[in-house]
């Protein structure tokens, strides 16, 4: 049974996913050894789950492509399915529109986003067409989104001290190198991104010392990036919807400025290689709610238009976390951008 506590719960682990019992329990009103059964109870029955991913743009390697495909109708879930199975695509949904899905493809740089779709997506059994846009700059990302379930003063008591310090983004070869460096430790966050310093030194063969160090570190630096989801039955059964916006240069930065501020989107990016120029995931209680957000935008920047509306129907894969028919996690597949490399 959902209650309030639940909610409040998942939405103090979106402010700091590691975040001890102990250091919630103030703000939550309620013991630690309450808030460590309910989570249990929460990623057993698998509406609640912390993972992890590193972030492109801090690690100075890497990018994010959307892919929308076209499938034989018989084939949908099919295809689906098998590239869910893929770890360079982190999340597959199918949706409305003129695509019956849509992936999130990560990769080190164009040419190996063009091989995976040509070579690999182009191949499947079912597939019919595809379309690929490049994330140019992300304004927002999904760990950034909140359910509203706590005040402002309960996030900033949960946040003391969180955020990432500005560094200089180090050389490609120097990135890539750090990032092969940590990624069997990602990967294992990416699975349980609360696993316990012991168990991360035990998967990854490293001392724990050396182990929590690495984390804080990478943390502090915004080179990985912890986030926690949550399934239907918690998130109130909000429905995600696909905005792709072409915006006239002039107006860009203000748009976006305002997108990335409406407690609605949960990611907001700068795209290259659709018709648009800005795309926008919100979530939103009703359908219709996406439309206000239409209407708003018509008027803060008249010449823009959306070129396209695309609702998730069904998550397949979130993040790497595979989800069944209700969105409840039930497997994982580690995110390898650099498989190849």
């Amino acid at each position: 049974m959902i209650d309030e506590l639940d909610l409040a719960l998942v939405d103090a682990l979106r402010v700091d996913p590691r975040a001890s019992w102990s250091r919630l329990a103030g703000p939550l009103g309620v013991d630690p050894a309450t808030l460590s059964r309910r989570w249990a109870r929460l990623t057993a029955d698998g509406d609640a789950w912390v993972t992890c991913y590193p972030s492109a743009e801090r690690m100075g390697v890497g990018l994010t492509a959307l892919v929308a495909v076209d499938c034989r109708a018989d084939a949908v879930l099919t295809v689906a399915a098998t590239l869910a199975a893929d770890p360079r695509t982190p999340t597959v949904e199918v949706v409305t529109g003129e695509a019956d899905l849509m992936l999130t493809v990560a990769a080190l740089e164009p040419g190996q986003v063009t091989a995976y779709v040509l070579d690999r997506v182009g191949r499947v059994p079912g597939v019919l067409r595809t379309r690929t846009a490049f994330v140019e700059r992300t304004l927002r990302e999904g760990s950034r989104w909140r359910e509203g379930a706590l005040d402002r003063s309960q996030q900033e008591a949960i946040g003391a001290g969180l955020g990432p310090s500005v560094a200089p983004a180090p050389s490609r070869g120097g990135a890539l190198r750090r990032a092969l460096d940590d990624r069997t430790l990602m990967q294992a966050l990416g699975a349980d991104g609360r696993m316990p310093f012991a168990e991360l030194a035990e998967r990854t063969g490293l001392p724990a010392t050396t182990v929590r160090r690495r984390v804080e570190e990478l943390r502090r630096s915004g080179r990985l990036v912890l986030r926690c989801d949550a399934s239907p039955r918690l998130n109130g059964h909000s429905v995600g919807t696909w905005l792709w916006l072409d915006v006239p240069a002039r107006d860009l930065d203000a748009t976006t400025r305002w997108l990335v501020e409406l407690p609605a989107v949960r990611m907001c990016g700068v795209v290259a290689g659709a018709t648009a120029n800005v795309v926008v995931n919100v979530m939103t209680h009703q359908v219709a709610d996406a439309r206000r957000i239409e209407a708003q935008l018509g008027s803060l920047s008249p010449a823009s238009r959306v070129t396209a509306r695309q609702v998730c129907l069904r998550t397949v894969k979130l993040v790497g976390h595979t989800l069944d028919r209700e969105g409840r996690a039930r497997g994982y597949v580690a995110l390898d951008p650099w498989q190849e490399e």
